[in-house]
């Protein structure tokens, strides 16, 4: 078994080690990049990727994909005001988390003088907390009256808040606004 003898350093790695030239090298780069940011105003020169490389989340809404699939709703017919819900239930049986629960009531209706049971939706709860925004729902409802909006403030300070009733699906979340505080 040979060993072969350590490499010795020579001075100059030595130094840089010592005053840790590789750090300050890391902290020149990066004071070079925030004085650019506090320097130049955001989107300066028709360059929106100059001055500021954040977002500003709450004062400017970030783009959303097309294709995201936020918050639950509830649409409601155009003409009528009325929900486009039949009451089917095959949101309900396609979800794989059991987070919808619809509720029917049968009514008799007047239809052409004669008299016609209709079931009509009584209620409709949607939990937030265990849904996984598969949008099987969505493709399994043939009226289309339900979708995944593209609102993604779902945030709540209980679990209470994260099930939904199905005036809260039809009007919508009540999303805050923030702008900047002028003092």
């Amino acid at each position: 078994m040979t060993t072969t003898a350590p490499t010795r350093r020579n001075w100059k790695q030595t130094l840089e080690r010592f005053f840790m030239l590789d750090l300050l090298k890391g902290f020149a780069l990066t004071f070079k990049y925030t004085k650019k940011v506090l320097t130049e105003p955001r989107g300066t020169g028709g360059d929106p990727l100059r001055g500021a490389y954040t977002e500003f989340y709450p004062e400017e809404r970030p783009k959303v994909s097309e294709r995201f699939r936020g918050a639950p709703r509830l649409n409601l017919d155009p003409a009528t005001g009325d929900t486009l819900c039949i009451a089917c239930n095959l949101c309900a049986l396609a979800c794989p988390e059991n987070c919808i629960n619809v509720g029917a009531v049968n009514r008799v209706v007047m239809e052409d003088g004669k008299p016609k049971k209709k079931k009509v939706l009584a209620t409709y709860v949607y939990d937030t907390s265990r849904c996984m925004f598969c949008d099987l729902c969505v493709e399994a409802c043939p009226t289309d009256c339900i979708e995944l909006t593209q609102e993604f403030e779902l945030a709540s300070y209980n679990r209470a808040g994260m099930v939904w009733d199905r005036e809260q699906l039809e009007k919508g979340r009540e999303i805050v606004r923030y702008g900047r505080q002028l003092n």
